[in-house]
């Protein structure tokens, strides 16, 4: 496959709008995935994210090898540690917690996993990843022992965004938390993609169509959607 980045890249230039499915392997199971991913194959989605914050050791291996025998989209590790690393996989964001201050999500964790990339042929891609508050308290939260960004302090989001690109992220991850309240407000959106010239990703709490144009509107290159699908699949159906 070729380099999923570059593709990201030319789908951008080209003014397309990237969708990723995520798929939390501790709520997924391999009896239910054929009938998901047929669902998911027939969709507007353009790429499969894999990882959760609290994955039991060897779930994300097995779920990610049973995925690529099912689609031919892109599989893209999202990990919530080390353990989550799939040789497997088509390619890595490398997270870096830049909007937290535990040296664990900043560099550690990276250190830890280099044995591992080095035994593999994974694309790495140096991913920025931005908490902002999303109304309820997140596993990321939790896990990573972080403080969420203030969504009204938006100069800081942009700040800490340009930050992370400066320091050499290739793609920049606007992040509500799993099972948000509600999405990235458009103004935080916007603001940071007026900012930075990477990609910008955006993720948590869009369980909606007009929720997903929203954040497409404002400048989002690609969305996430994970428990909009877990809740219901028929939301495959309003995106078609």
């Amino acid at each position: 496959m070729n380099s999923v980045y570059k593709n990201i890249q030319a789908s951008i230039k080209k003014k397309e709008k990237l969708l990723a499915v995520l798929i939390d392997p501790d709520k997924t199971t391999l009896e239910a995935l054929p009938s998901f991913m047929d669902k998911l194959n027939a969709s507007i989605a353009t790429h499969v994210f894999v990882g959760g914050s609290e994955v039991s050791k060897h779930v994300t291996q097995i779920l990610i090898a049973a995925l690529k025998n099912l689609t031919k989209i892109p599989v893209v590790v999202f990990p919530g540690d080390i353990t989550q690393i799939s040789e497997n996989a088509d390619a890595l964001l490398f997270l870096s917690l830049i909007s937290g201050r535990n040296p664990d999500y900043l560099i550690d964790k990276h250190v830890q996993a280099i044995p591992l990339l080095k035994a593999s042929e994974l694309e790495v891609i140096p991913t920025g990843y931005v908490l902002i508050e999303s109304g309820k308290k997140t596993s990321v939260e939790r896990v990573t022992k972080t403080q969420p960004m203030k969504r009204n302090e938006v100069s800081k989001i942009v700040d800490t965004s340009l930050a992370g690109q400066l320091l050499g992220q290739k793609l920049m991850y606007l992040e509500a938390g799993s099972g948000a309240t509600h999405p990235i407000d458009s103004e935080i959106i916007s603001e940071v993609k007026k900012t930075i010239n990477i990609p910008l990703i955006v993720g948590g709490g869009v369980r909606s169509k007009k929720q997903l144009d929203d954040a497409y509107k404002a400048g989002a290159d690609m969305v996430v959607v994970g428990t909009a699908f877990e809740e219901d699949e028929a939301f495959f159906n309003e995106l078609n």
